[in-house]
């Protein structure tokens, strides 16, 4: 039971719901509902995200095992080796392919799926490089944002040609994964980062961890916050400037959501003493929020069915399987 738990920790089980969507958004923004051809790519989804969070917990080990609080991590505890994580990455690789070969089996390879070849190989070679160099300059989270960029777009490729939302919804996705890890990242691990000589954003703008009690300059709370406006401002504009309809409601509901991860962004930014817990509680909130985002602003696009499936399916997931590997609601072990 012990090694079930550990791979069911490292594969990130109760996230998966959420990690996987990206594809299956980008999927039905080109019009596909199919639930089997949603499955497959929600299935893609899942191998690819899951082949660069494993891939980075074996290139951070080393880093890992300088935090009290990463102890329980499968590979820094020894509970996985990192050659069997190595292989597990290998696998999912191949298993990638090959379910990408079962989505587009019998239909004809046209210059949409090519692209979407592309985008996905692209994504594993963006995440890899950052795994392994991306401590090594500042900046490198800009790869796996457009690593987790590209993994959307596959979802689209698969299946036609990008249209307008698509687009809107890919930037969307590179400016959300680009927050998540340079700015909550930065701030989760700046207990440990400065010790191996890391370089990213969140150390270079000068936030740091001493006698446990976190600076954050204002210069990083204001990219933070430039971030999220940006991403406030992308989720109007096809109603602005392309002329979609929409309901008044979804835009008050919108408006709320967008308000509360403002709140939570800046309650992050906020602290003054560094407290993991409260810190993964904030990420948590900001991600279950950040997910509803992109569904409330396609309900008059795809119909309200499914953008209310799109907004409840990762946060029943993870309530089901959180408990599971006896990890606290809200509150991810990362």
């Amino acid at each position: 039971m012990k090694k079930v738990i550990a791979y069911a920790r490292l594969f990130r089980i109760p996230g998966i719901g959420g990690l996987a969507i990206p594809p299956v958004i980008g999927a039905i923004s080109v019009g596909v509902f199919d639930i089997y051809k949603l499955i497959l790519v929600f299935i893609i989804g899942a191998l690819a995200a899951l082949y660069g969070f494993i891939l980075n917990d074996f290139a951070d080990i080393e880093v890992d095992k300088l935090s009290k609080d990463l102890q329980g991590k499968p590979l820094v505890s020894g509970n996985i080796s990192s050659q069997t994580a190595l292989l597990i990455c290998v696998f999912f690789i191949l298993l990638t392919f090959l379910s990408t070969t079962v989505l587009w089996y019998g239909q004809t390879i046209d210059i949409y799926k090519i692209g979407a070849v592309l985008s996905i190989v692209g994504a594993g070679v963006l995440g890899s490089i950052y795994d392994f160099f991306g401590k090594r300059f500042v900046g490198s989270d800009i790869l796996v944002a457009i690593s987790m960029a590209f993994v959307f777009l596959f979802g689209a490729l698969s299946f036609g040609r990008p249209n307008v939302i698509t687009w809107i919804i890919f930037i969307l996705t590179f400016n959300n994964l680009l927050h998540m890890n340079a700015i909550e990242g930065g701030i989760k691990d700046s207990d440990h980062d400065y010790l191996l000589g890391v370089k990213n954003i969140a150390l270079n703008s000068g936030v740091k961890v001493v006698d446990d009690k976190i600076t954050i300059p204002n210069i990083f709370k204001s990219i933070s916050l430039g971030i999220r406006s940006f991403t406030a401002i992308l989720l109007f504009i096809p109603f602005i400037f392309f002329g979609y309809e929409y309901y008044i409601w979804q835009i008050i509901i919108l408006i709320i959501a967008i308000f509360g991860v403002f709140f939570l962004t800046i309650k992050l930014l906020s602290i003054k003493k560094f407290e993991r817990n409260k810190i993964r509680k904030f990420i948590a909130g900001q991600s279950f929020l950040r997910y509803s985002l992109v569904p409330i602003m396609l309900i008059s696009i795809i119909g309200l069915n499914y953008s209310i499936i799109l907004i409840v399916f990762p946060i029943i997931w993870y309530i089901l399987f959180a408990p599971l590997l006896g990890e606290k609601l809200f509150r991810p072990r990362m």
